[in-house]
């Protein structure tokens, strides 16, 4: 199975973050994942991970030689500094390495922090410039902060789990930790104004981002129609209420193509190629409300149309007529895909060892100053040593700190 492309390159000028330091504190996906996305344009990643277990998601999911290759997403561009944070010789390296960095990101349950005497108050107080971003369930705030929250409950928390599911039936999760990602691109973006506002005023800020806010916003008009008209939307399976045609249709082949023919010139397009000209020239379904009436006749009649035919030929017709549709991509399609390899999105990487290993590619894509795999995801603890260097610790502080545990070094 062919799934490469090349490496994305390195940027010459090492990205758009060049020179900014982050210090990463979470674990699992939220906060990482956040860290991730400034790694990759260039920002320094120090993520700090307990010694002798490292982050769970070392462990998550499909192992290779012992180690999930999800790591090898979440965690390149990184480096790794094994440190317990329950001690108090740790909690003042994280002190040290917060008088000149820029981001801190955390995702612990609130209240963690300010226990090891690593709250806003004790960082900003030695780094008024630092920008920390807390991401939890709930947000620091409110009756709810001190529940554990992970993602899949802040999903069903904002409104969306409701809306997945095929009427009458169980609520379906999405298949990917989509809250924890909603959340860490929130962040985020709070990161990116946080230091915009830093530019012009010097002093950082707080970011709190609750796994369940990050969701609801992106319920789009769920609550003002609730609001105006007590209308409570329900699931609708693989269709969009309130705009016609949009929906899955099976094909003679077993497959399903989705068509989106809800725009108003879309729509004749798609009558048109589906033989179907009485309803495309029906002025009651000229514009979406009146197709929203009548959206059960609709999509009996592009899903006759596409019973008689394979997904292939559906698409090709469809196509042609310039009108939006695709059928369902699992992750094997996704790797034979063209437009997948030409825009680099299945970047070959050379693990440490040798071996070869296709990773998603770098999203967004800048002009002038693109994001770039400069480094692969770290063992645990493998830049413990040059990290502590840095701060201004002798080999000899160091061994002490590796002798009572509260660091470690490189680990398999």
């Amino acid at each position: 199975m062919d799934t490469t492309s090349s490496s994305p390159a390195k940027p010459a000028n090492g990205g758009p973050l060049a020179g900014l330091k982050v210090i990463e504190l979470g674990q699992l996906i939220a906060g990482p994942f956040a860290a991730k996305t400034l790694a990759d344009f260039g920002a320094e990643v120090i993520k700090i991970e307990p010694p002798g277990v490292g982050d769970p998601l070392r462990k998550w999911r499909l192992l290779k030689d012992g180690t999930s290759v999800w790591w090898q997403v979440q965690s390149r561009n990184k480096r790794s500094l094994a440190l317990d944070l329950r001690q108090a010789e740790a909690q003042e390296i994280v002190r040290k390495l917060a008088l000149d960095a820029d981001v801190l990101i955390e995702n612990f349950r609130p209240g963690a922090m300010e226990g090891w005497g690593l709250g806003p108050e004790d960082l900003q107080k030695i780094n008024p410039r630092l920008i920390m971003l807390r991401i939890s369930g709930y947000g620091q705030t409110g009756p709810y902060r001190d529940r554990p929250g992970f993602g899949v409950v802040a999903e069903a928390m904002s409104g969306l789990r409701h809306l997945t599911a095929e009427p009458g039936r169980v609520p379906v999760r999405v298949g990917v930790s989509i809250g924890d990602t909603l959340a860490s691109l929130h962040g985020v973006i709070g990161i990116l104004m946080a230091l915009h506002h830093r530019s012009s005023h010097g002093v950082g800020q707080v970011i709190d981002v609750a796994l369940y806010e990050a969701v609801f916003n992106c319920m789009e008009s769920l609550l003002p129609e609730y609001d105006a008209f007590g209308a409570v939307r329900e699931a609708a399976g693989s269709a969009l209420p309130g705009i016609a045609p949009t929906n899955a249709y099976r094909c003679s082949d077993g497959g399903y193509a989705l068509i989106a023919g809800n725009g108003d010139s879309i729509y004749k397009r798609l009558m048109n190629a589906i033989g179907r000209e009485d309803l495309g020239t029906d002025p009651a379904l000229a514009d979406n409300a009146g197709r929203v009436k009548r959206v059960v006749e609709l999509d009996d009649a592009i899903g006759q149309w596409t019973a008689q035919r394979t997904v292939a030929e559906v698409l090709a017709v469809l196509d042609a007529a310039s009108v939006p549709a695709g059928r369902i991509y699992n992750i094997a399609d996704i790797a034979a895909d063209p437009h997948y390899k030409a825009r680099g999105m299945l970047a070959q990487t050379q693990m440490d060892d040798g071996s070869l290993l296709a990773l998603p590619g770098i999203v967004p894509k800048l002009s002038l100053t693109p994001g770039g795999h400069r480094r692969n995801a770290p063992a645990l603890g493998q830049d413990t040593d040059a990290v502590l260097h840095e701060l201004g610790l002798t080999p000899a502080q160091i061994q002490g700190l590796k002798d009572k545990g509260i660091v470690a070094g490189a680990q398999a």
